[in-house]
């Protein structure tokens, strides 16, 4: 475990930064904290679930659980950092606008942006500003440069070059006020499965997590599965049982209450286990509680299909992200496919 120490001179370098190491060793102390049962930081967790009904306990561990063992281990940290060029000129000024839809889905680019040793300005979701701020308050005490070299803000003017994250209707926000600056501006994505039927019970039940975690909001939610003609889908809908809890939740309910009324107005077909609603429909994004599936005669073509779309975040199946293992992002699996910390270390 690395000692969590207070900055000295001899963690800076010569223009007075936090030298790359003393960054991953921050960032390994906030690692071991986040992992622990402090009860401040347990405190700060009861406040954030109780700020934003879609964070439950469980969806809150399982994003800082991911943090902490994919991104802030000493050895990841520095094999990352190993395929960057050092930055030896003086750094930028980057504003970064941060999405709210799962716990801490920002903290990535928060990773970046401190790691690649340039000055932050962020604006937080009000759905998850609660956790970040926090643990910007930890790394300070830990290192009072980082107070200086990232800083929240409700309006940001004056940056170098510019990271946002929102939805395709933001999106053209972003790029009206951002566009003449170096930028990186994400849209809407989601990411499917491709089934071909001799999956195994198990490799379902992960499948589930995939479809369900954080309910079913992150983009790397499995939102469409693309089957083989023939595909016994009662086999999928029992499968997802496992999540038939989720029901109970009321925000969850009131999605599949309202989507089970129109599906009925409309005529339109569909299955159900009491707590998801299969539909055919080509489009891969579906609402919460809905699960789309579509069926294809040839898996190369479909393969090819997907791996071009804009809209496909990540795909799930054989030869492909294993099941149960879309919510479990590596540092360098990067939103919409852009490389954050190669955009960073080249401004």
């Amino acid at each position: 475990m690395v000692s969590w120490g207070k900055v000295t001179t001899s963690h800076q370098n010569a223009n007075g930064m936090l030298s790359v190491d003393k960054r991953i060793d921050l960032m390994v102390g906030l690692g071991d904290y986040i992992s622990s049962d402090n009860e401040e930081w347990i405190e700060v967790k009861h406040r954030a679930v109780s700020a934003n009904s879609w964070f439950t306990a469980g969806n809150v561990d399982l994003a800082v659980n991911n943090i902490a063992t994919n991104f802030l281990k000493a050895n990841r940290l520095r094999q990352w950092v190993s395929q960057y060029p050092s930055q030896h000129a003086a750094p930028k000024l980057v504003g970064i606008v941060m999405a709210g839809n799962i716990p801490l889905v920002g903290f990535h680019d928060l990773l970046c942006g401190i790691i690649s040793g340039h000055n932050l300005l962020i604006k937080l979701s009000t759905k998850d500003n609660i956790l970040i701020t926090h643990l910007l308050h930890k790394l300070s005490e830990q290192a009072p440069e980082i107070k200086e070299q990232v800083k929240i803000a409700d309006t940001l003017k004056g940056c170098d070059a510019y990271i946002a994250t929102g939805s395709n209707n933001t999106a053209r926000y972003f790029e009206q006020y951002f566009g003449k600056y170096p930028n990186i501006i994400r849209k809407n994505r989601t990411s499917v499965a491709i089934l071909d039927g001799s999956e195994t019970p198990e490799e379902l039940s992960l499948l589930a997590d995939d479809i369900f975690s954080y309910f079913g909001l992150g983009c790397r939610n499995v939102t469409q599965v693309c089957l083989p003609h023939g595909y016994d889908l009662n086999i999928l809908l029992e499968a997802c049982k496992k999540y038939e809890d989720l029901i109970i939740h009321h925000k969850y309910k009131h999605n599949y209450d309202y989507y089970l009324a129109i599906y009925l107005l409309n005529k339109v077909p569909y299955i159900t286990n009491n707590s998801l609603l299969m539909v055919e429909n080509a489009l891969p994004f579906s609402a919460v509680s809905v699960l789309h599936y579509r069926y294809y005669d040839d898996k190369q073509s479909l393969e090819k299909e997907l791996s071009e779309s804009d809209d496909i975040q990540c795909i799930v199946g054989k030869g492909h992200t294993a099941f149960g293992a879309a919510q479990s992002p590596q540092l360098n699996d990067y939103a919409d496919g852009i490389d954050t910390m190669k955009f960073l270390c080249g401004l």
